[in-house]
C-alpha cells in the first residue's frame, strides 16, 4: 500500500525551519536504512567539499556518514509506482553542510542500480550519482552475536567511469527498539536534516527540501566486510555511530537557488 503523502507534508511541527509553501512534487520510501557515521578531520574535510557550503559542526567536530539502504515508491506527484523503477538500493556517502544557516546535507557519492533514477538526478538536482551492481536482502542467518532479527544483507559495487571504484559489503539490522532522540544531541543533530545541497553548473549552491516524520532510530550493528567508497584523502577516526531504521516515507520539492 503506498503511504498518506499528504499525511507526511502535514507532520512538520518537529522541523528546524518551515518546509516551502509550493507543492510538493516527489515522493519516496527510504527503507532497511543504517547510519555509519564517523569523525573525520574538519581541515581534511573542506578540502574536500566546495567553497560556496559551510561545514556543519556538532560541538566543534566534523561528521562522514555511509548510508545503504533502498529506496521504494519512487515517483512523481499524482504518477503511480512503475516496476522496476519506483524501487532500488542505493548507497550515500555524505557530510553536514549549511546554506545562509540552513542545516542541510551533502553528498559525494550516490551510488544506484537504477540508470533512469540516474539520469534524472545527475541531470535535474547537479547530484553525484553513480552506476552500481547492488542487491539489499534480508539475512537472519546470524553472526553478529547480537540480537539481529531483521538483519539485513547489503553489497554493492560501483560499475560508473564517472567515479573510482568502489565497493560496500556489509551485514546491519537493529538491536533494539526505536529510542527518542533528543534536541541537542549528536543523532538528533546527524540524521534530522530536511534538505540536500548540490552545487550546480555555474558553482551555485542549490536547495532541495525534504520533509518526512521524525527519524524512527533503533540502535543498530554493522558487520562490514569491505568499505572502500569513501574519497581517499578523508580518514575516519574511531568506531562509527550506527543506527538503523526500518522505513520512513518522504516528500520532496525541486531545487531551487539557496541564498
Amino acid at each position: 500500500m503506498s503511504p498518506n503523502w499528504n499525511a507526511v507534508r502535514a507532520a512538520e511541527h518537529h522541523r528546524p525551519f518551515p518546509a516551502p509553501t509550493s507543492p510538493w512534487l516527489m515522493t519516496m520510501s527510504w527503507c532497511d536504512l543504517c547510519f555509519l557515521h564517523w569523525s573525520v578531520d574538519v581541515d581534511d574535510l573542506r578540502a574536500l567539499v566546495p567553497a560556496c557550503l559551510d561545514l556543519d559542526l556538532h560541538e566543534g567536530r566534523a561528521w562522514l556518514a555511509v548510508v545503504p539502504f533502498r529506496m521504494a515508491h519512487v515517483s512523481g506527484r499524482f504518477l503511480p509506482d512503475v516496476p522496476g523503477v519506483s524501487a532500488f538500493p542505493e548507497l550515500n556517502v555524505r557530510v553536514y553542510v549549511s546554506v545562509g544557516g540552513v542545516p542541510g546535507v551533502y553528498f559525494f557519492s550516490l551510488d544506484a542500480s537504477q540508470p533512469l533514477a540516474i539520469w534524472a538526478a545527475r541531470t535535474f538536482f547537479h547530484l553525484n550519482y553513480l552506476s552500481a551492481t547492488m542487491s539489499c536482502e534480508p539475512d537472519t542467518t546470524g553472526g553478529s552475536g547480537a540480537d539481529d532479527d531483521g538483519a539485513i544483507r547489503y553489497r554493492s559495487e560501483r560499475t560508473d567511469h564517472r567515479g573510482p571504484p568502489g565497493r560496500f559489503v556489509a551485514r546491519y539490522g537493529p538491536t533494539g527498539p526505536v529510542m527518542a532522540v533528543e534536541p541537542g544531541s549528536v543523532e538528533h543533530f546527524l540524521t534530522e536534516r530536511y534538505c540536500l545541497y548540490a552545487v550546480d553548473d555555474d558553482g551555485q549552491p542549490r536547495r532541495g527540501h525534504i520533509q518526512h516524520a521524525p527519524w524512527p532510530l533503533q540502535p543498530g550493528f554493522c558487520d562490514i566486510e569491505e568499505d572502500t567508497v569513501v574519497p581517499v584523502p578523508l580518514a575516519r577516526t574511531g568506531q562509527p555511530l550506527i543506527h538503523f531504521a526500518r522505513r520512513i516515507d518522504v516528500v520532496g520539492w525541486p531545487l531551487q537557488r539557496a541564498r
